[in-house]
């Protein structure tokens, strides 16, 4: 499973969407209750759903495996902004 995939269903568990259904009191029973009727097709049924299953659609994970990415390496490109000055230099040896 790519990385983002499976950060996306990492997160949708911690949120309460799981295999058994909906966790009481969780963030994801909050959701449910401010949409109630659950309609199909909407954020809460996909999430629900990707968390029963542990399955992301091919959309759903372009989208988090492309900011996974863009987070990294804009990560990268800070920490070289901030601090790249302070590596010792690199001299070819040819």
């Amino acid at each position: 499973m790519p990385i983002g995939s499976a950060i996306i269903v990492g997160l949708v568990h911690m949120a309460g969407f799981g295999s058994g259904g909906i966790a009481a009191g969780s963030f994801a029973a909050g959701m449910m209750s401010s949409a109630a009727p659950v309609a199909a097709g909407s954020m809460v049924a996909v999430l629900q759903s990707i968390g029963a299953t542990g399955v992301v659609s091919g959309t759903t994970a372009l989208i988090a495996n492309t900011t996974v990415g863009a987070a990294v390496g804009g990560g990268a490109l800070k920490a070289w902004r901030l601090y790249g000055h302070r590596l010792p230099a690199l001299k070819s040896k040819f």
